[in-house]
């Protein structure tokens, strides 16, 4: 079994900075892409951003220039460095890793920026 264990998320004024984690643990043989996704209210869950196993990044063109995805595969765990942070920025966050080809989610995270 594969577990996903978010941190970081809270509530922090428009322009404040936030860092997310997410750890992997169990059965682990090498994780391909790591992802963060976010859901608001009303809304369909988004790509965020997503980093390879080699380091290759991918960014929502909403976030870009301000958040940083990156990842420890020492410790099977991703984060995501946001700055500048937006009120529509507000929702939950998820993270998402593909190992083999299985997909699996963490439990989320909230983030609420106020304006």
């Amino acid at each position: 079994q594969v577990q996903l264990v978010e941190s970081g998320g809270g509530l922090v004024q428009a322009g404040g900075s936030l860092r997310l984690s997410c750890a992997a643990s169990g059965s682990i043989f090498g994780i391909n892409i790591m992802g963060w996704y976010r859901q608001a209210p009303g809304k369909q869950r988004e790509l965020v951003a997503s980093i390879t196993r080699s380091g290759s990044t991918n960014y929502a063109d909403s976030v870009k220039g301000r958040f940083t995805i990156s990842r420890d595969n020492a410790k099977n765990t991703v984060y995501l460095q946001m700055n500048s942070l937006k009120p529509e920025d507000t929702a939950v966050y998820y993270c998402n890793m593909v190992i083999g080809l299985k997909g699996y989610w963490g439990q989320g995270t909230q983030v609420t920026v106020s304006s």
